[in-house]
């Protein structure tokens, strides 16, 4: 396969997460040239890839106010800021990978879909759950008539009670405002997936959650703002910063933004800066729990729920005409019940990867799209979990559709909501 050349936008987390898989998996990959405004994250790629200096940007503007010098951008920037580069990459004619949420609003994700079909360039979000062996096995299944028509899907989206402090409560996406509501940023993967498995269009969405635990109300007397200052309630609390980062050694280089920081490094982040905080005085305002309850085409229907008070990770449960999957994506194998034989199976996943978290790349996800959509840019892609941009939009339009049927408590008719945004409704 011939060489596939990209800059990169945005080296934190995520972005040096996929440089990384690229790596490690994508011979084909060239990495040329990176921008992001952090020396410090910056510095890191630069040295993985090997890249000249002058090859390095502070600022997406310059990268991307340059001559096209490759064939794909991959832009993991913080959710609010996806549209200008990737409006400026589509108009240069870079294909993208695209991190998700495509943006945090409804307009801008369908103009950022419209420009990609306008300007014929590719734009993958990255639904890194659709390349993940658990998912895939689980398609396949599907797919083959394992369970006949798909009736009915429990899906649990297990948060994490560590994940939601460090992430929702104290993080980058603790506020909508600044970021996006909480069953876009964390669960337009869901949302997506959901389609992907029933292949039907969704017809109606209602959700009901809040924010409910972590808030004022429930701070304990005499808690300081920073976990450091002294808290009478450290000994019994698991949100402590200093249990969290220093003891348990949990998200310490998203917190420090550093690949190996020191325990100086991490002490400085939970003193200087919102991971520190107590979680009772952060200023959060997502939800902390939420269920969507999905209508599909010809009667299917869903129950997902995203929750924060567990140990993480996800699990499903999908009911057909002709038997039921079970599946923990932690697990090496997923249960298939038959309901003419009467008989349970096993099916192992075939190169599972058992650890889903960000740190493992989602079950074996990351790696996945990343080496899929450099085949696809160089033509050679032959499997079935990339998704074009409007069927990325037809999932995001979901989420936000589920986050005002929050809101106002009402029932939403997709087709009457997806009106207010797009030209044409199919």
């Amino acid at each position: 396969m011939k060489k596939v050349r990209a800059i990169m936008i945005g080296t934190g987390n995520r972005g040096t997460n996929y440089a990384e898989r690229a790596k490690e998996n994508s011979p084909e990959f060239e990495l040329v040239a990176i921008a992001d405004p952090n020396p410090t994250r910056r510095d890191y790629v630069q040295k993985l890839y090997n890249l000249p200096g002058s090859a390095c940007y502070d600022d997406y503007r310059e990268i991307l106010s340059e001559p096209k010098m490759a064939d794909m951008a991959i832009i993991a920037t913080q959710d609010k800021m996806h549209f200008e580069p990737a409006m400026m990459a589509i108009e240069k004619g870079y294909h993208l990978l695209l991190e998700k949420p495509v943006a945090p609003t409804p307009e801008e994700c369908v103009q950022i879909a419209e420009a990609a079909n306008k300007k014929g360039v590719d734009v993958v979000v990255c639904h890194v759950l659709r390349f993940s062996p658990f998912f895939m096995t689980i398609k396949n299944l599907i797919d083959e008539g394992r369970i006949g028509d798909v009736m009915h899907v429990v899906h649990t989206e297990r948060v994490g009670n560590a994940h939601m402090s460090h992430s929702f409560v104290r993080g980058n996406w603790r506020n909508s405002q600044t970021s996006a509501p909480m069953i876009l940023a964390k669960s337009c993967h869901d949302m997506d997936i959901l389609n992907w498995l029933i292949g039907k269009r969704c017809t109606r969405v209602q959700s009901f959650g809040s924010l409910t635990y972590f808030t004022r109300a429930n701070m304990p007397e005499g808690a300081p703002e920073y976990c450091v200052q002294g808290c009478p309630a450290a000994e019994n609390c698991p949100y402590d910063a200093r249990r969290i980062y220093l003891k348990d050694r949990m998200f310490i280089q998203q917190a420090t933004n550093s690949k190996n920081p020191t325990d100086e490094d991490i002490l400085r982040a939970i003193t200087e800066t919102n991971y520190g905080k107590c979680v009772f005085q952060s200023d959060n305002d997502v939800v902390d729990h939420q269920v969507v309850n999905l209508e599909y085409e010809g009667g299917a229907t869903v129950s997902f729920s995203m929750c924060a008070f567990n140990t993480g990770g996800r699990r499903i449960r999908i009911m057909g005409t002709k038997g039921e999957i079970i599946g923990n994506m932690s697990d090496e194998y997923v249960t298939l019940f038959d309901f003419m034989t009467r008989e349970t199976e096993r099916v192992m996943i075939s190169d599972a990867v058992q650890d889903e978290t960000i740190n493992g790349g989602h079950g074996g996800g990351d790696s996945g799209i990343v080496r899929s959509f450099v085949q696809l840019v160089a033509g050679e892609y032959e499997g079935k979990s990339i998704t074009d941009i409007d069927t990325s939009i037809e999932s995001h339009l979901i989420a936000f559709a589920a986050e005002e049927a929050r809101l106002t408590g009402k029932t939403i008719d997709i087709r009457e909501y997806k009106k207010q945004f797009l030209k044409e409704i199919q």
